[in-house]
């Protein structure tokens, strides 16, 4: 899959968070911040229902998105 470098500004906390974690699982920042993304943006959920699934892509995709759209009404 192909990387694109970019520049993000976020939060003192976040970022020693994410320093945290990535020190404690042996992952790199950005390895973590990739994950941490895909988790919530339900793309990890996409990948796991094609490679397990045998829904075709728009199936797959329609599922995901209700999936994220559930997230983002519950209270956080």
């Amino acid at each position: 899959m192909a990387k694109t470098r970019t520049t993000l500004t976020v939060d003192d906390e976040v970022l020693r968070a994410v320093k945290v974690r990535a020190a404690r699982t042996g992952k790199g920042e950005s390895q973590v911040i990739e994950e941490a993304l895909r988790r919530d943006l339900g793309l990890d959920l996409l990948d796991q229902i094609w490679a397990h699934g045998t829904m075709n892509e728009d199936e797959a995709m329609t599922l995901a998105v209700e999936a994220q759209h559930r997230s983002r009404r519950s209270p956080r």
